[in-house]
């Protein structure tokens, strides 16, 4: 017979960042989570996730359009550029994929739990965007048309379009599936 499973053991041994929250705050997290933002637990636990974000701008809208899918469905998933070493403003910047689950639905950001992948391997961050710039990227490859990810920026599609043509000239693009597979890494 197996001997019990240690679920504090399987949390740190996870293949992937793991982090409980409460009100967007980490309250713990595994080792997996720190070596992928190059710092420790100590520094990250009590500490709010904006500091694993770009800019407080980012974390902020990030909220706000994570919130009401938390809310129906309890989940959400994106693809995400991060940062590294928290504190740090010049920290390393990072494509990660990043799904949560609410505990409450009705309570979204109350508690929660949340994994981070590093995509970086695969995608690296190889030109200077500037937030809004990385959000655009972010619900390009996730397929989004511009009145779609106007909608979830709380912009018009013109202006997103305005990124878009940014974001095609910085790649060299001629077409948005061009871009789309030059973000991914393609």
């Amino acid at each position: 017979m197996l001997p019990p499973i240690d679920y504090r053991a399987a949390f740190e041994m996870a293949p992937v960042g793991l982090v409980l929250s409460r009100n967007r705050i980490i309250v713990d997290c595994n080792h997996a989570l720190a070596e992928m933002f190059r710092t420790s637990r100590e520094v990250l636990v009590g500490q709010s996730f904006l500091v694993l974000y770009p800019s407080p701008d980012e974390f902020e809208r990030t909220g706000r359009r994570i919130e009401p899918i938390l809310g129906a469905s309890g989940r959400y998933a994106d693809e995400r550029i991060m940062k590294r070493s928290p504190g740090d403003p010049q920290g390393e910047l990072f494509w990660c994929h990043v799904t949560g689950r609410a505990f409450h639905r009705d309570t979204p950001h109350a508690a929660g739990i949340w994994t981070f992948e590093d995509l970086s391997s695969k995608r690296p961050v190889t030109l200077e965007l500037t937030g809004r710039e990385r959000e655009v990227a972010a619900l390009l490859i996730e397929g989004q048309t511009s009145k779609q990810i106007g909608k979830a920026l709380g912009v018009s599609h013109r202006t997103v379009d305005i990124y878009r043509a940014r974001l095609l000239r910085k790649y060299q693009a001629g077409t948005t599936p061009e871009l789309v597979q030059k973000l991914m890494g393609g």
